[in-house]
């Protein structure tokens, strides 16, 4: 029963339970101690992300500095946390024309390609997660993030559920074969049903506005997992990494998160308050 379903998943769902609470634990440890420190494991948790994309790029001989573009990555988000928007906004102007000029010693071969990659890096890593620090800039700052996670849990782990049980539809063959229509229907059920009544509670709003929440986390996470999976397919490997046994690298887990911090940045700001 369990190998059938760790089978249809793709995943030991045991395991990727476990470690998927685990880091849930270290994030509200985080929030609940020091907003900074959640700061602080984003900035950390962009170094081994960057990695795993220059390794997996470096597949392909597309070539990026991991070291400047983790410490552009990590400079971005922690500016985002001491001086906000600006701060992210400026960070990441500095870093472009930066790591462009660090590139220009290695000469002109594959110049494009190796730049549009260590651009498309600070895009994909930093710049979205940037919005997630802002998320927890306020006073109601742990509320935000822990209603911004809990859609995305949510809308994970119903995808899943629904997926495994029922998926029959699939909505991009080609790209992720498992990704069902009927798993984002799942999606759609518990997103709008748990991260609805999560976000009225936490944060004392109408229950209407987390389910738009929901539905606009839906679409971004799953775009974000499918964005995933084409960058895996077009690199030719199965897993970014193997640093959260369950799950593969930082880049597996963090694909829905990516996409979805600056949508969830610009509903919550909306619907409560910069």
């Amino acid at each position: 029963m369990v190998t059938d379903i760790n089978a249809r998943a793709g995943r030991n769902i045991p395991l990727a339970l476990t470690v998927g609470l685990s880091l849930l634990g270290l994030v509200i440890a985080s929030l609940s101690w020091n907003r900074m420190f959640f700061a602080i494991l984003v900035s950390i948790a962009m170094i081994p992300a960057v990695w795993e994309l220059s390794r997996a790029f470096a597949l392909k001989s597309i070539l990026i500095d991991p070291y400047t573009s983790a410490i552009a990555s990590v400079s971005i988000v922690m500016s985002s946390w001491f001086w906000g928007l600006s701060g992210l906004a400026i960070a990441a102007g500095i870093s472009i024309p930066v790591l462009l000029v660090i590139r220009l010693r290695s000469g002109v071969t594959s110049f494009v390609q190796d730049v549009t990659a260590t651009l498309f890096t600070l895009l994909y890593l930093p710049i979205p997660a940037g919005f997630a620090i802002l998320l927890a800039h306020p006073d109601n700052g742990r509320a935000r993030v822990m209603a911004f996670i809990a859609a995305v849990a949510l809308s994970d782990t119903g995808g899943l559920i629904a997926g495994v049980l029922f998926g029959k539809h699939r909505i991009a063959p080609t790209i992720s074969p498992k990704k069902s229509l009927e798993g984002v229907v799942g999606s759609l059920v518990l997103a709008i049903g748990g991260a609805g009544t999560l976000y009225m509670i936490w944060l004392d709003r109408p229950f209407w506005q987390g389910a738009v929440l929901a539905v606009v986390t839906v679409i971004t996470a799953t775009c974000g997992d499918l964005i995933e999976s084409a960058l895996k397919r077009d690199l030719g490997v199965k897993d970014m990494g193997a640093l959260l046994p369950g799950h593969g690298g930082i880049l597996d887990r963090l694909d829905s998160l990516l996409l979805t911090a600056p949508f969830a940045y610009i509903l919550i700001s909306h619907f409560v308050g910069l």
